[in-house]
Parts: C-alpha cells; structure tokens; sequence
C-alpha cells in the first residue's frame, strides 16, 4: 500500500466543490486513520442515513426574485455571522496534519468563521485560541471530576472562548467497527492536549454480578442535575450538542441554555437513531422560531446548508469535511473548503430565488411521499 501524501501547499485541480475534498482524502490519510474519522459505530445505519436524509430533501424554488442586495448574514447569539457555517468540534486533528488544530484555527480567523474546538483536541484550547477568530466556541465533555470541569471552563473562558458545546450524546464511547477492522490505534504523539495535566480518574472496580455498562461505562455518565449545575459555572452562553427528541429540546430550553445542536454525533454514538435533518423540523416546532437551533452530520454541500437552514437551522456545522481538508492542504485546504461551501450556498439561494437566510423556509422544500397502488 502507498504510504499518504503529506498536505500540499497548494489547493489539488481535481478539487472542483466542496465533496471533492472527501473524494481525495484517502490519498492523504493513512487508511487506519480513515477508517477510524470516515466510520460510524456498529452497521453504520446511522451514518448512511444522514446523507440519504439529504439526498431525498429537494428544493423547490421560486422564480424572478430580485436578488440584487442579496447575502448571507445571519443573527445568531446576539452577534451577527457573515455565514451560516461553523467548523464542527473534531477530535484528534494531528491524525491528519502535523500542527492539527492550530492549521484549522487559521482557516477559521481567514474566512469570518466560528471554530468548535474540541475538549479532546490533540492541540491545547489556549493554543487554539491565539489563533482562531474572534468567534470561537469550546465544546465540552463533563470530566469525572468537578474540578477538571469547571478548570476547563475557566481556561476557556480566559482564552476568549464565546459559548460553550456542552455534547451530550457520547456517554459510551466505542470504537468504530470499520476502525476495529483494520486495527486502528491512535499514534503515540496524537494525545488529548486539553486533559494532560489533570490525574487519570482511578479505575471503576465493578463488584461481582455488577454490569460492565450500567455500574461501569456508565457510572459517571452526566444527568439532568450536572446540566443544571454546570449552567451555574459559567457566564458563557451554553449550547447543548446531540439532542434528537423534542421533549429533551424543550426541557433544555427551560433550563436556561442558549441554544441546542440537533446532531446524531455523524453516525458515531448509538446507531440506529435517525437522521439529524429528519427530526430537525420537529425539534423546531417544539422550541419555537426564536430559539437558537444548529445542525450537524451529514452536511456535504452548500445545498445541504440551504435544506438545513429551510428545515429550521439557523447555521450547520462541517465535522468530516473540515478533516478531508485539511489532511489534503492544511490551513489553506480548510479555508478554501469553506470559500467552497459559502460560495455553493450562495448559488443555491440565487437559484431557488432567496436573497437572504431569511427567505429561506420550510416552504422552499420538495418531499415525495411515496404512495401505494
């Protein structure tokens, strides 16, 4: 087998859109490592049907539209976005590029973009930070100990992070079925920077009859009590990550959160779960037009954006993409995805006859239901 090519300084000319960067990311990322980023857990059900969900949303466009002001701004936590496009938080970036994060958090300041970075990131939130935007978010995972927790939010907040990705969808993390086949490790030099210098949590002793999931995995597994607690940590605005189920939305929002992220972790977590476009338009009914809602998984192109965003988002995040692109061409691989997506969006919405974000609704959507004869 070839061994990958190392990221280019240039952008490939075989990159003609936004997928292209998926279509080349195996001549650029060992195949361990691929299968592990491009893998969903168990029969991958989950992973298909996110692009199968917007393979079969078409758009229904309108005609003679003046599109002559139009653009791609947007509100969303009080602040106004030149587009509607977040880097998703992705994990363990120097899998794919020496620097990892850092070359995405350069991407993210050249295009006006918000960058999630990730409590596992393989680079720390304060190097990041230096680098990225003015927009930056810091997701976060609940660690064992209340103190590791509250100091990541206060070394994110220190950092200029402007809202926190509390992900709550990933209590049980297990490796992906695609990774486990080829045998997949994660390199010695890949490690959680963000968690190095907090104490490894002691080893749950399981006494005898004692399930491995419920008395083990699951022990520490966050509540309804942590949420509440956590909201009480912080004066950042908190987004939950990884809700499906309106009543969860609901309940969120009356706990005080600033916005939800309708994902279903890109087929990672429990598969079998639907896709995250499908319930989107539900979670939306339930929390009102107002309330912040973002998606993620799935998103390919800027024609997803546009049936996200009619479907009731209010911006999409780019998980699996963002990796393809930087394995292929680094910081400035990242940045011309990004250019790539805004620009597909823009075509899409001068095609389908919506100037702005806000023409764009439920009604710009074509689903045909199949009928029995």
């Amino acid at each position: 087998m070839n061994a990958p090519h190392p990221p280019l300084q240039q952008i490939p000319r075989e990159i003609l859109c936004a997928a292209d960067y998926e279509r080349l990311a195996s001549h650029f990322i060992a195949a361990p490592s691929l299968a592990y980023i491009a893998g969903g857990c168990g029969d991958e059900l989950t992973l298909a049907a996110n692009r199968k969900a917007f393979a079969r949303t078409q758009i229904l466009p309108r005609l003679l539209r003046d599109m002559h002001d139009g653009h791609t701004r947007s509100e969303l936590l009080g602040r106004t976005w030149a587009h509607p496009i977040l880097l998703a938080p992705v994990a363990y970036q120097r899998l794919v590029h020496p620097l990892g994060e850092l070359e995405t958090a350069r991407a993210a300041a050249a295009t006006d973009t918000c960058l999630v970075t990730s409590t596992l990131a393989s680079q720390t939130l304060e190097e990041v930070a230096r680098l990225a935007g003015g927009e930056r978010w810091f997701q976060l995972y609940l660690q064992p100990t209340q103190n590791a927790t509250v100091d990541l939010i206060k070394r994110a907040e220190m950092a200029g992070y402007t809202a926190l990705v509390v992900t709550l969808d990933t209590a049980i993390k297990l490796p992906g079925r695609r990774a486990q086949e080829v045998g997949f490790t994660m390199p010695r030099e890949v490690i959680e920077a963000n968690l190095a210098d907090y104490p490894e949590p002691p080893p749950i002793v399981l006494e005898p009859g004692a399930s491995r999931v419920f008395q083990g995995a699951m022990r520490q597994a966050p509540t309804w009590n942590d949420v509440a607690w956590l909201l009480g940590q912080t004066r950042l605005p908190v987004l939950i990550k990884g809700v499906l189920h309106p009543d969860d939305a609901t309940r969120l929002q009356a706990m005080g959160v600033a916005g939800l992220i309708v994902s279903n972790h890109g087929g990672r977590s429990l598969d079998g779960v639907p896709a995250s476009l499908d319930v989107l338009p539900r979670i939306r009914q339930a929390v009102g037009a107002d309330f912040p809602l973002l998606l993620d998984s799935g998103v390919r192109s800027g024609s997803d954006i546009f049936k996200a965003l009619a479907l009731g988002a209010d911006a999409v995040l780019i998980g699996r993409l963002q990796v393809y692109a930087l394995a292929v061409a680094g910081a400035l691989g990242v940045a011309h995805l990004l250019k790539l997506l805004r620009e597909e969006l823009e075509v899409c919405m001068a095609q389908a006859g919506c100037a702005t974000l806000a023409d764009i609704g439920p009604d710009m959507i074509y689903r045909h239901e199949a009928t029995s004869c």
